[in-house]
Formats: C-alpha cells, structure tokens, sequence
C-alpha cells in the first residue's frame, strides 16, 4: 500500500496511491489517489469518497516527523572508502531537524554558508510506533513503511566542523518521497534493492542496498537503545558510493526499486 500526503490548494490530506510503477519507477496516467481521514499513522486506514488524478494533486513530504530524522553515516563500505573514511564498528549516528523535511519537487536550497553541497540518495524507514530497545528481530513490528530520502550535506562544512550539525540540518536538506510503501519487508532490501541518483539526467549512483553494512533490524535496534522512536520518525539508511556536489538550478533524482522515484531541484537561498 502506497501511502502519499498531498494537497489540492486546499488543507494537506493523506491518500492511498493506486496504479503501476513502470521500470522507470513511474506511475501511468491511470494512477488515482483516494482521500483517507485523518493520518493513518494514528487513526488506521478509512477511506473518505473523494478521489484525484495524480495530476489533480502536489504531493508533498509523506510523513512530517513529530521529533527527528535520525542519519546514519557510512553504512556502505564503498561509500566510506570515497570519503577516505573506515567503516565504522557500530552506525555513525547523527540526527537532522525535522524541518529539514520537504517533499517531491520542493526546492533544495542553496546556503550561503557553502560552496560544496552534495546528494545522497537513500532508502528511509518510517517507523510506526512509539519504542525503545527493540530487538533486531522484532524490528518489522515497528516499521510503518519505507520511503525514499535525500541526505544532502554541505560537505565543506562537515569537514570544517567535524560534527554533522550544521552540514546536514539546513532547512530542505531532507528530501522525502514520493510516498511511503508499507507492504514490504526489510528482507527484501538485504536481498537487493537498486539505489540510482540522477544529476540533470546522468546517473551518478547506482548502489543496492544489499550492501548495506548494518542492515535495517540492525539500525532499528542500535538507534533504539539510544534514543526513543516515535511515531513517523524516519531512519536514513546510508547512501551507496557516487555522491558528489550539485550547484543551482542541478535537478537531482533518487530512485529505489519498488518505491518510484523523488525529484527536487536546487535553487539559491534568498
């Protein structure tokens, strides 16, 4: 089930995405989205009558999260490596604002501060319900779905302060979308899900998340003995190899097998 947050210039509602995506991880002209009441992280699926064409609606960033974005650095080795980094023993943590947050064609916007910003196509979980210290193999009970996500990262300023901060937490630096999938499994990315992120249409990453060094259980575990989860918090999950710097006016894509596709551009800050 494909769970989208959209809005017809009206107040934001959540909707089920119909259709088929196509090898392009595109829907066709015969996709709708039907109206649910309410969030369905917290009042369950029902179904209101309304229903629009996709080209009807502006989807936004599927999921607000109420508390944090929690990253996690260097969880491909092949990406560690690019950075001249080790792969860390345990997930390098490090957490974004939640007004980091926005959604499918929103503009990510250039800061001032940087010279050197990046992209970082990524597969997100979205978690489900409120928890801590989850067992690897309970992990599945609290996932609400999947999406796809942009950790993008003024890279200059990581290096020059060593913390992640600032970096990674400007606002629009956490592209989210299109829609969260909820009718998969975590096994289904160990076993391989491509990860493409496009620059004006070249591609620039093509990983699979079977090469993920903690996988989801993994990170679901170690994230919540640190920290309690809440609901429509989101996991990103590491980024394949292939990052590298995007300038204004770049579009960039990130595209993950099974979950369509995400599309911003970027834009300089006012």
């Amino acid at each position: 089930m494909r769970i989208a947050r959209f809005t017809t210039g009206e107040e934001p509602g959540f909707g089920i995405v119909t259709g088929d995506l196509d090898e392009y991880g595109q829907l066709g002209e015969d996709a709708r989205i039907v109206a649910l009441a309410g969030d369905p992280l917290y009042v369950g699926i029902k179904l209101l009558e309304q229903e629009y064409r996709l080209d009807q609606v502006r989807l936004l960033a599927p999921v607000l999260p109420r508390s944090k974005v929690v990253g996690v650095g260097r969880n491909y080795a092949a990406h560690a490596a690019e950075m001249g980094n080790e792969v860390p023993e345990e997930p390098l943590l490090f957490l974004k604002p939640n007004t980091s947050v926005v959604g499918p064609g929103d503009a990510i916007y250039y800061p001032r501060q940087s010279q050197n910003v990046h992209y970082e196509g990524e597969l997100a979980v979205v978690i489900g319900r409120i928890c801590r210290d989850v067992p690897a193999e309970q992990a599945t009970d609290v996932i609400y779905g999947y999406t796809i996500g942009n950790d993008v990262t003024a890279r200059d300023l990581q290096r020059s302060d060593v913390q992640f901060t600032r970096a990674k937490g400007f606002d629009s630096f956490c592209p989210l979308g299109p829609w969260i999938e909820t009718d998969l499994d975590p096994n289904d990315f160990s076993e391989g899900r491509r990860v493409q992120t496009y620059l004006n249409g070249d591609l620039v990453q093509d990983g699979t998340t079977a090469d993920m060094v903690h996988d989801i259980p993994s990170l679901i575990a170690h994230v919540s003995s640190v920290m309690t989860l809440l609901p429509g918090d989101v996991i990103l999950t590491g980024t394949p190899e292939g990052v590298g710097p995007m300038n204004i006016d770049d579009e960039v894509e990130v595209s993950i097998e099974g979950l369509g596709s995400l599309t911003n551009k970027v834009e300089a800050r006012a």
